[in-house]
């Protein structure tokens, strides 16, 4: 099977990938580059990780929630609208993401935040971890509460939400008392890491 591979195409991901709190990093938008290559030609890179045989949402679940010293140092991804970029230092993958599904992933904070448009579940570090939140979104179009339930967020300090695609919402989360609401849209060329919900 044919491989196509683009040049710069790890620094791609590094470059979408978040930084440590407070730090900062360019910010890759929808135009960036991105690689054709099939879900199997992937299945060596996720063997070598512990995710061989899991679906595109059962990966970034993973990633997503791994402890921070549990992170595969190698091992960059990026949550696009559509599809997973995964590599390790080689070739690049990409993993479909289900047409009607988007991942959301959201970084309260107090104090610091940072710059980010694609999620980096191995790269995204955020100000609060393992903190207890009330989160609520509702469709704009037609008042449909998606999500309305406490979470915590994980050890990287985000919360994911897989979402409907193609539509415009308001997400709200509220941590002792205090509360941060944004719109959202879960378009082909919306950001899947939300970084400006600052708790006031």
């Amino acid at each position: 099977m044919k491989r196509l591979v683009v040049v710069g195409a790890v620094l791609v991901l590094t470059m979408a990938g978040c930084t440590g709190t407070g730090g900062s990093s360019p910010v890759a938008g929808p135009a960036s580059a991105t690689v054709a290559s099939s879900s199997a030609e992937a299945q060596p890179l996720l063997a070598r990780y512990g995710l061989s045989g899991k679906s595109t949402v059962e990966v970034i679940d993973q990633l997503d929630r791994l402890d921070l010293h549990q992170r595969p140092a190698g091992l960059k991804a990026s949550v696009r609208a559509g599809e997973l970029l995964i590599s390790d230092g080689g070739q690049e993958y990409s993993l479909p993401i289900p047409a009607d599904r988007f991942y959301l992933s959201a970084g309260p904070y107090l104090q610091q935040t940072h710059d980010c448009f694609f999620h980096a579940p191995t790269g995204c570090k955020g100000e609060l971890a393992g903190k207890q939140v009330q989160v609520k979104i509702v469709n704009d179009a037609d008042g449909t509460v998606l999500v309305d339930e406490p979470r915590t967020t994980f050890a990287n300090g985000f919360v994911g939400f897989w979402l409907p695609r193609d539509i415009t919402a308001t997400l709200r989360i509220t941590s002792d008392g205090k509360t941060a609401e944004s719109k959202i849209s879960t378009g082909a060329d919306a950001p899947t890491c939300l970084t400006t919900l600052r708790l006031a």
